[in-house]
């Protein structure tokens, strides 16, 4: 399965992981093979996992609110906010531009 010049930028910045080469893109083609198998399984009637302990229960809790209203007081914690929101600083590896990716993309 080809991955597109989108995809592969959508991948780098959710995982902030570089696929700068020809190889690097061949590694995820071969991941996204692998986890394609998982269609062929049939799922029908098989009701969701609470928990990945098989030999405990899962007791959830109500989700009961306690606090809140304290907006200001969270936002004292951040070093940089624009209105009310933090400011995550940016990723930590340079992006290659369009043509780079397309480059490679091609050669794979």
């Amino acid at each position: 399965q080809k991955v597109t010049v989108d995809v592969l930028d959508h991948l780098e910045r959710l995982a902030l992981v570089d696929f700068r080469d020809s190889e690097g893109v061949e590694r995820l083609q071969k991941a996204i093979q692998f986890a394609d198998q998982l269609h062929e399984v049939n799922t029908d009637g098989v009701e969701p996992m609470d928990s990945v302990l098989e030999d405990r229960c899962l007791y959830l809790r109500e989700d009961d609110v306690t606090e809140g209203n304290c907006t200001k007081e969270l936002l004292k914690n951040a070093r940089e906010k624009v209105e009310e929101y933090f400011v995550a600083p940016p990723g930590n590896i340079p992006l290659p531009k369009l043509e780079e990716r397309e480059t490679y993309l091609q050669s794979s």
